[in-house]
């Protein structure tokens, strides 16, 4: 059964987020609201966290995962930036961003894109994602709470805790939530690549 925590969404409880952080250091998977829609996070080093998160959402080794950072100084541990995307991350964070970066060495094989070598990164404007990630002190592994064959992201946390009870190890609930998702572009080659449309503003890439 999943663990149900009822956090304030501006101010999140720090013990409430201090239990969360300890359920993904022992390889737990939890629901957790971000900028834009829920997601599932777990551990960067957890094979068996993947796997159920795999599982959940069906998805298969094609899928490019993100890491949900706390902020610049600790994505570029993990994204390669050059000056020019430096600048441009710098400009749209913390914000509903995915930026895909070559991964450095600290992002293991299975996280990256099998082709590519690269990564999704992302900081996320949301107080308790980023009291979470704080807690946790490293990025969080993270995909979009959207079910197989849900045309929308999870809203509400009660219906996740609902629907994911026996799945995942808990639901961090702070409120509705909105179905957008975020805007994805690619950083790794010579021009940057819109991949998405979702809630950031794309123009500046286009």
């Amino acid at each position: 059964m999943a663990r149900y925590l009822d956090v304030h969404p501006d101010n999140p409880q720090p013990r409430l987020i201090a239990q969360a952080a300890e359920l993904i250091r022992h390889d737990g998977v939890i629901a957790y609201p971000t900028d834009c829609a829920y997601a599932l996070g777990w551990r960067i080093g957890s094979a068996s966290a993947l796997e159920r998160v795999r599982e959940i959402r069906r998805l298969d080794e094609r899928h490019h995962f993100t890491l949900a950072c706390h902020d610049l100084s600790q994505a570029s541990g993990f994204g390669y930036l050059t000056n020019t995307s430096f600048r441009a991350v710098k400009a749209c964070i913390p914000g509903p961003y995915t930026f895909i970066l070559p991964a450095t060495k600290d992002v293991p094989k299975r996280l990256q894109h099998p082709k590519k070598s690269t990564v999704g990164i992302r900081v996320p404007a949301d107080a308790v994602a980023q009291a979470l990630i704080a807690e946790l002190g490293e990025p969080l592994v993270t995909t979009t709470l959207q079910l197989p064959g849900d045309d929308e992201p999870a809203t509400f946390g009660w219906e996740i805790k609902e629907r994911l009870d026996s799945s995942i190890d808990a639901v961090l609930d702070a409120g509705e939530r909105g179905i957008e998702q975020t805007t994805v572009v690619d950083l790794s080659g010579a021009e940057p690549v819109v991949l998405r449309h979702g809630a950031g503003d794309a123009g500046r890439f286009e």
